[in-house]
């Protein structure tokens, strides 16, 4: 019914919905919402006040760098998304406060671009319903009780309206919780577009498929979650030092790696899909039914009988610390030439300001950003793929905890 359109959540809206008893959430809608996610929300006429049509939620350049390219191949597959100030509204100890959550996302597509560019599209919106609804669902155990209690029905459910009287006071979301909303609200979002797309798929004969890494960063935390093979990694700051041909100490960058490749090989991915009655067999690299060289993907719609799922896998929530300068995340045509090691001494390279080898760097420029410097790298590197890769910077050099606290 909104297809076409750019759907947002508007702030406002959800802040009377949890401060005023005019503005309520129907149990249609949460019954709609429980029975089919967020894209039932969109469909339900119950839920329309909790939608309005205006800019959706956009990828945000500031702080977070990212880069694509097409490289040698025919298409491009790949999609980014990243926006490191979302604001959230939460009940607070004294009201509704906003929390600033960051999202960043490769989309890395295979057999054509709808699932990658469906996914990359759709995250954002879902996500913040998804944050919403789970948030908003913490308060109905309190307000239930209460609403049967000043009704004189404690042993009847709540009907009807589930409304907040702004004289109440809200049962407050605290960091555990939080925590747990956002990453119960990641979880569905990436099961809601693929089973949205899945749907699609079949009625459009599509076979493409897409890998999905998410990272969330809140509070100096992270948290990773990913399906197939993109990769998340964080570039630190060795303890020990070095020293260059002129004496000078030169602090190098060491990578982390924050997520494992699912590709069919892998023990426990085997196992699963042979179980379901699928096949591993090696054409190059090991591949499902000799066709595809994932385990894990959103779509590949004909591949999910086989064993192949969405579900990702997750890491978090992981503490950074001073020492963590980069956060990195990129599709597999990037570590088609680089390592992830590599990935993190272009970066630091480009970081040493007045660093001659930074300056002649032919893949990173003045005037590039740190993403570009590391998408250029791989080509030059001879990668064949698609390439995209989003940098979020976390510390710039001398600077202090402080930044990372913004994150």
């Amino acid at each position: 019914m909104m297809k076409g359109f750019k759907v947002a959540v508007t702030l406002g809206l959800f802040l009377c919905a949890i401060s005023s008893a005019v503005h309520g959430v129907s149990v249609s809608c949460m019954m709609a919402y429980d029975e089919g996610g967020v894209p039932a929300v969109f469909q339900s006429p119950e839920c329309l006040k909790w939608l309005l049509l205006v800019e959706a939620h956009q990828n945000q350049t500031d702080n977070c760098q990212f880069a694509t390219l097409q490289g040698h191949r025919e298409y491009q597959e790949d999609f980014v998304t990243c926006n490191l100030d979302m604001k959230i509204p939460i009940p607070g100890k004294y009201g509704p406060e906003k929390v600033t959550v960051g999202l960043a996302a490769v989309f890395d597509g295979h057999g054509g671009k709808e699932a990658s560019e469906m996914a990359s599209k759709s995250l954002l919106d879902y996500f913040f319903l998804h944050v919403l609804f789970n948030t908003y669902k913490q308060t109905l155990p309190y307000k239930e009780e209460h609403d049967m209690v000043s009704q004189g029905h404690s042993d009847e459910p709540a009907h009807h309206v589930l409304n907040l009287s702004s004289q109440e006071a809200l049962p407050v979301v605290d960091n555990e919780s939080l925590h747990c909303i956002l990453k119960e609200a990641l979880l569905r979002t990436i099961n809601d577009i693929d089973s949205k797309f899945s749907k699609e798929a079949f009625s459009n004969h599509y076979v493409s498929g897409s890998t999905a890494t998410v990272v969330l960063l809140l509070d100096g935390q992270i948290l990773v979650a990913f399906v197939g093979d993109s990769k998340a990694l964080l570039c630190s700051e060795n303890i020990q030092s070095r020293l260059d041909a002129e004496g000078t100490s030169v602090t190098e960058l060491y990578a982390q790696e924050l997520t494992r490749d699912h590709h069919p090989d892998r023990a426990d991915e085997r196992a699963r899909i042979e179980a379901a009655g699928g096949f591993i067999q090696k054409r190059g690299v090991p591949r499902v039914n000799g066709i595809l060289a994932l385990s894990r993907s959103i779509g590949d719609v004909y591949f999910k009988r086989y064993g192949l799922i969405a579900v990702p896998e997750v890491l978090g929530w992981l503490s950074l610390t001073t020492s963590d300068i980069y956060l990195v995340i990129a599709s597999d045509g990037i570590f088609e030439s680089l390592t992830p090691q590599d990935v993190c001494s272009i970066l630091g390279n480009a970081r040493t300001q007045g660093n001659e080898m930074a300056k002649n760097s032919s893949s990173c420029s003045a005037s590039s950003s740190l993403a570009d410097c590391v998408v250029s790298a791989a080509l030059t590197e001879g990668s064949t793929d698609n390439l995209s890769a989003i940098v979020v910077p976390l510390r710039p050099a001398g600077s202090s905890q402080e930044y990372l606290d913004e994150l």
